[in-house]
């Protein structure tokens, strides 16, 4: 599927199938899926720009290279906030946002009710961070939000996405890549993935 990358290492395979199990516990799932994110960044970040700088080594001057941009990580609350740790090991220098949607499970449609972003968004590598796809409802909104706001460079990371959510972000926001572990059958009549995990907040949090 164009734009859209599954990221099928074998770690994240294996840890992948243990988030699924409905027998693993919060402390366990919040570990697997930081720990999946922190792999899964590492495809997600593979085209970023880069510029030459100059190094001092302990010996002498040599060229390196440093990213161009700026990253902003913006998990979607409050399933993405397990995703974030297992990033930032990796990109500790990072900046972090923040967008809180709730989905109304009557209407499955989304609605904020917190937002915390920098200014100059266009400045910014953005990568959104939500651990299902599912309706695609919360990602359309919060990419619709971070363009409003300048974003020109936004990657999108799930841990498990559906069908009908890829067509819906590839429908209406075509040039953000989606990266994903996994690429499940379909949604059921209340909007979950199918196969799936269940509510990724309500494993994380043990609600």
């Amino acid at each position: 599927m164009t734009g859209v990358t599954v990221i099928r290492h074998p770690l994240i395979r294996h840890n992948l199938t243990r988030l699924r199990d409905r027998r693993t516990p919060p402390q366990e799932f919040r570990r697997l899926l930081a720990e999946v994110a922190g792999l899964m960044v590492y495809e997600a970040t593979r085209s970023l720009r880069v510029r030459r700088c100059q190094v001092e080594t302990p010996l002498e001057r040599t060229e390196g290279c440093e990213l161009e941009r700026e990253v902003l990580l913006v998990p979607v609350l409050r399933a993405g906030l397990g995703m974030l740790e297992g990033i930032l090991r990796l990109i500790p220098h990072a900046r972090v946002g923040f967008l809180g949607l709730r989905r109304e499970e009557s209407t499955l449609e989304a609605a904020f009710y917190h937002e915390s972003l920098p200014e100059g968004l266009h400045r910014f590598e953005v990568l959104v961070m939500d651990p299902m796809l599912a309706t695609g409802g919360s990602a359309l909104k919060a990419l619709d939000r971070l363009t409003s706001a300048g974003a020109r460079r936004l990657r999108m990371i799930h841990l498990v996405a559906a069908p009908e959510g890829i067509r819906a972000v590839r429908a209406r926001h075509p040039r953000v890549p989606v990266f994903t572990a996994a690429i499940d059958r379909e949604l059921n009549d209340r909007g979950f993935i199918l196969p799936g995990l269940g509510d990724a907040g309500d494993r994380l949090f043990g609600t």
